[in-house]
């Protein structure tokens, strides 16, 4: 089984938005060493929690601070942007980083909707039509070359123009997502950690529906999920609160950066220790001891045929997290 990283760049509290992005390139450094097979960064815009609105700039960084990691977004939302910007964007970390670059695309907004009003360009007050089919389509046109002969974008130059490109990947949390990934050929991300109950439905679907293509001649997809690892499952889930009072703020519209512990403890109160109610087959997160979690990561890859698990971790620790993607790659990872 492959691990792979998914990091929000999340925000504690006590600590500045360029701590936590600093702490995202000593993640990446840390996994990179670890074995981990790619890392992938969020774009959030006009949050307190998540500090990351600019994965393309990140994964520049990256790049130099790490030597064998692939490394991606997660994605970019393209509805916001020019496709052929984003090509440019993706083609010059292709160049920088020739075979590590993956681009991994999405419809989510990133935001609230006064935040996308505030992205686009053309700032009208009728809803924007949903394109997104076609944007992804001029995307892969522009990366690849693909414009038919008539088309007048096929003058456009791509630079830097070089052999190769990026790997596109549709990151997605619905029915909708596993469907274009599969009628684009193209390979697929799924959040579970958003989204767990149609991850199932989601990923046979997608097995069920896909097309080979010139990007990819068999499925490919990734589950990605919460996970928080500690030497004891007691420990792992006292970490745990931190992100679970994160989300019950969240749900009330609390941008709050990370609590720690204590103060999830005090405002959580005996809710701090009941089991979390789950709706989905599997967990939002998988909380435990390394041998805990890679049970229940043997138990998913199983059931639903996937090679490689993305893992998002967010406690207010950065040490902790680190230490929780040490455990997991010496407990899984045969390189570890």
């Amino acid at each position: 089984m492959k691990l792979s990283v998914i990091d929000q760049s999340p925000v504690p509290t006590g600590f500045t938005p360029a701590d936590a992005l600093l702490n995202t390139i000593d993640l990446a450094r840390a996994t990179d060493r670890l074995g981990y097979e790619r890392y992938w960064v969020a774009e959030h815009h006009a949050m307190t929690t998540l500090a990351n609105p600019a994965p393309e700039i990140m994964l520049a960084r990256l790049g130099a601070e790490t030597q064998r990691i692939r490394l991606g977004s997660g994605g970019v939302m393209l509805p916001h942007y020019s496709p052929f910007k984003v090509a440019e964007q993706f083609r010059m970390l292709h160049a920088l980083y020739p075979n590590r670059v993956d681009l991994g695309v999405g419809r989510a907004p990133g935001g609230s909707p006064l935040d996308s009003y505030a992205l686009r360009r053309e700032r009208v007050d009728r809803p924007l039509p949903d394109d997104f089919p076609e944007q992804l389509m001029e995307l892969l046109a522009f990366l690849h070359r693909g414009f038919p002969a008539d088309h007048p974008f096929t003058r456009v130059l791509v630079s830097p123009d070089m052999p190769g490109a990026p790997d596109v990947w549709l990151l997605g949390s619905s029915m909708w997502s596993a469907d274009a990934a599969a009628q684009f050929g193209l390979p697929y991300a799924f959040a579970h950690f958003i989204s767990p109950e149609p991850t199932r439905a989601a990923i046979e679907h997608y097995y069920a529906r896909f097309k080979p293509s010139q990007y990819l001649s068999k499925p490919q997809a990734i589950v990605a999920l919460g996970a928080i690892c500690a030497e004891t499952d007691e420990a792992a889930h006292r970490l745990m609160l931190s992100a679970r009072l994160m989300r019950r703020r969240r749900e009330r519209g609390d941008w709050r950066p990370i609590p720690t512990v204590e103060e999830a403890i005090a405002e959580l109160g005996d809710d701090a220790w009941k089991p979390m109610r789950e709706t989905s087959d599997w967990p939002r997160y998988f909380v435990g001891s390394p041998a805990t979690i890679h049970d229940r990561f043997n138990d998913l890859a199983a059931a639903l045929r996937l090679e490689e698990i993305m893992i998002v971790t967010i406690v207010h620790d950065h040490r902790a997290r680190v230490r929780s993607y040490e455990l997991l790659a010496r407990e899984i990872l045969p390189t570890s």
